[in-house]
């Protein structure tokens, strides 16, 4: 995340990432497979230098993996400095308000960040591992994703080395947690942590979240948003963004942005200057078999409650169902007062086929796999427990809502998983999670 000058500290910076590696014995085939990897990048989009492990002999396994991916993936981090005007008493020059990290898309000079980094810049500075400076331009971003991309001549960086790209759908809890950034502004700085839990659902710069959040227990802290979360390959997973914390500074919870959505956003916002998500038009919550006989649903049923429905939007329109009267069950607090469970809405348990166990496996399916104008078939259970399939015409994700809540379509629900913060309240306290807005 970000690091002002004014503010030395912020709530939730950014997090940890996530590496993989089996047991320490696999070390060695670990080794092998980073430079079997790297020759097999020189002919890949997102190619990269092949590495030749030069780990120190001596070390351990662990150690010698961790040296080989600083190595390796080093060069592909940089500094990203937003800069501000000072104002007419300082002569109207521009001066740091933020730090963060950044990461080498491609030789094209595209550097991909977070949005909440370079917001409000009037000018950005990039510096390289081997202290090269340049100017950048901001060429696109996606507040409701966190991210954000600039660019810097390539004729000025003395030597761009792209990140290469994991794969989601293999990483693992438990597995090595690798970050890479400038805490502090310390450059260039590694620690490492693992996995500590998948599909996690954090705040955006707007009212709509983040789906399949990872989250690890790597130290992120101040000036680390931006930079990449990796696995035992050197490969990025993620984006590191947040954590949770009570002392403004690392307390072991951190949240990345997976590589998956990366993966979608990022080539729009190069190509377009932005990203238009999916946008369904419902917030609503995990199902909890507590809530059955409230709702006059099965006890066994699992999906994503519908507890409000935009008037109007893509799930209205096809004739979803929201609560429409209060049960005696509270789900947590607004600034109006206890928010109760509102019964009289339909129960979503699949989307195109797909099962729906939660609220976060609704949300991630729109994220990954539809866009705007798409038309998607929700399975529902209506109130009393009659099924039905309702087809849905997805809308575009607008920059905020007419009741200043989120409904769904990359969004999440005002309460979160059940959770008591109500809407727009954060779980992250008062402050900001992105350390520094």
């Amino acid at each position: 995340m970000l690091r002002t000058r004014a503010s030395a500290l912020i709530l939730a910076l950014i997090l940890g990432v996530v590496v993989v590696v089996t047991t320490a014995f696999a070390a060695p085939a670990a080794l092998n497979t980073l430079a079997a990897s790297a020759a097999a990048r020189q002919q890949a989009p997102q190619a990269q230098a092949a590495v030749t492990s030069t780990a120190t002999v001596g070390l351990d396994p662990e150690s010698q993996i961790m040296e080989a991916v600083y190595q390796k993936v080093s060069p592909s981090v940089v500094q990203v400095v937003n800069l501000a005007q000072a104002g007419r008493r300082a002569g109207n020059t521009a001066v740091p308000q933020a730090e963060g990290s950044g990461i080498v898309w491609d030789t094209q000079g595209h550097i991909v960040t977070n949005d909440h980094v370079v917001s409000g810049a009037s000018q950005l500075q990039v510096i390289f591992a081997d202290g090269t400076q340049a100017d950048a331009t901001l060429v696109g971003t996606d507040p409701s994703s966190d991210l954000a991309v600039v660019k810097v001549d390539p004729a000025a960086a003395s030597n761009l080395v792209p990140i290469q790209l994991g794969d989601m759908s293999q990483v693992k809890v438990g597995e090595l947690a690798i970050a890479i950034g400038n805490p502090f502004g310390f450059q260039s700085s590694m620690t490492r942590g693992i996995v500590s839990a998948l599909g996690r659902t954090i705040p955006s710069q707007t009212d709509f979240s983040i789906p399949e959040a990872i989250q690890t227990d790597a130290a992120i802290n101040p000036g680390n948003s931006g930079g990449p979360l990796l696995n035992g390959e050197g490969q990025l997973i993620g984006v590191n963004d947040q954590i949770q914390s009570a002392s403004d500074s690392n307390s072991g919870v951190g949240f990345a942005i997976p590589v998956s959505i990366v993966q979608r956003v990022v080539p729009a916002l190069i190509q377009n200057g932005q990203y238009q998500h999916a946008y369904l038009g419902i917030s609503g919550s995990t199902y909890s078999k507590s809530w059955a006989q409230a709702l006059g649903l099965p006890a066994n049923a699992k999906g994503a409650y519908v507890s409000q429905v935009l008037p109007g939007g893509p799930a209205g329109q096809a004739g979803l169902q929201g609560g429409s009267q209060n049960t005696n069950i509270a789900l947590g607090m607004d600034q109006n007062g206890v928010v109760y469970l509102q019964s009289g809405g339909d129960l979503s348990t699949a989307i195109d086929g797909h099962a729906v166990n939660s609220m976060d496996d609704l949300m991630i399916y729109l994220a990954e796999h539809t866009s705007p104008g798409q038309k998607v078939t929700l399975t529902v259970l209506h109130p009393q427990g009659q099924q039905a399939n309702v087809t849905v015409t997805l809308g575009t994700q607008p920059s905020q809502t007419a009741q200043q809540t989120s409904f769904l379509g990359g969004s999440q629900s005002p309460f979160g998983n059940g959770s008591p913060f109500g809407n727009g309240q954060s779980p992250f306290g008062n402050g900001s999670p992105f350390g520094g807005n």
